[in-house]
């Protein structure tokens, strides 16, 4: 079924702005039909700095708590490792042989060059070479 046309009539607003009338920039509410920027409550300037300085007090709280936890943990593990190494110092020594022997591997392979030539590739540079020298 079509839908059935508003026969009801809407009444203007006069109160607001007329037609060509400049519109102020600010805010527009569409609920309300106005144009202006909102009343503000009225703040008190203390109270937002006081507000301010408590919630930095927090954050700076909360920073000393977390380098403290951070603080503790390394110092945890830097007592194991020393209780490990007192207890099995050959062990240890050879962990740590191993573990250079690993980088020392590492750093010689990176340095190594990546692309040699191929026989082929050096046969054909050959060929050119001699081809050059008798023209």
């Amino acid at each position: 079924m079509p839908r059935r046309k508003n026969t009801e009539t809407m009444t203007l607003d006069t109160k607001g702005a007329k037609i060509g009338e400049p519109v102020p920039k600010a805010v527009i509410d569409t609920n309300t039909a106005s144009v202006g920027v909102p009343r503000q409550s009225d703040h008190d300037l203390a109270e937002e700095l006081g507000a301010l300085r408590k919630q930095i007090g927090t954050l700076q709280q909360q920073v000393i708590d977390a380098a403290r936890s951070v603080k503790g943990s390394a110092g945890k593990a830097m007592r194991q490792t020393e209780a490990a190494v007192k207890l099995y110092p050959a062990s240890t020594l050879l962990l740590v042989a191993a573990v250079a022997g690993a980088l020392a591997l590492a750093g010689r392979r990176a340095a190594l060059p990546r692309h040699r030539p191929q026989p082929a590739l050096r046969e054909l540079r050959d060929l050119y070479d001699t081809i050059r020298e008798r023209i």
